[in-house]
């Protein structure tokens, strides 16, 4: 199995594990902040799961299908992580087009709150295009 195929199942495994986050006692706050950074409501865990699904098929077919899921949910992921550092919100949960724009904040909680999106989306971009170099 190639390095790709394999990233995508790495990214189905935490992927899944964010979906559960909500559902593990300790991990959220009184106020439902996930780590006391992030809220996570069931629409988004219901797109995190997809991607994990997403990720996990595209790992067990076929090189081209691993790097399809990384092009596009990498720059997917990044995309959203960056909206959010600018906006305040996200696009893929629609977030950014029901809610006003908060405007551009680079504080330690707005950072970590989009920097999950960020790197996973950057890796797999990342990724997607290095192996496209390489066929």
């Amino acid at each position: 199995m190639s390095l790709i195929r394999r990233l995508c199942l790495i990214y189905a495994v935490v992927l899944l594990a964010v979906a559960a986050i909500n559902y593990i006692p300790g991990l959220t706050d009184d106020e439902g902040l996930a780590f006391g950074i992030f809220a996570l409501d069931p629409f988004d865990d219901a797109l995190h799961l997809a991607s994990a699904i997403w990720a996990f098929l595209a790992g067990l077919i076929s090189n081209r299908s691993a790097r399809t899921f990384l092009l596009i949910f990498g720059a997917a992921y990044l995309a959203d992580g960056i909206f959010g550092i600018f906006t305040g919100w996200g696009f893929l949960d629609f977030a950014i087009f029901t809610n006003e724009s908060l405007g551009p904040e680079f504080t330690f909680l707005r950072v970590a709150a989009n920097a999950p999106h960020i790197g996973l989306g950057a890796i797999a971009l990342g990724a997607g295009l290095i192996a496209g170099r390489q066929t």
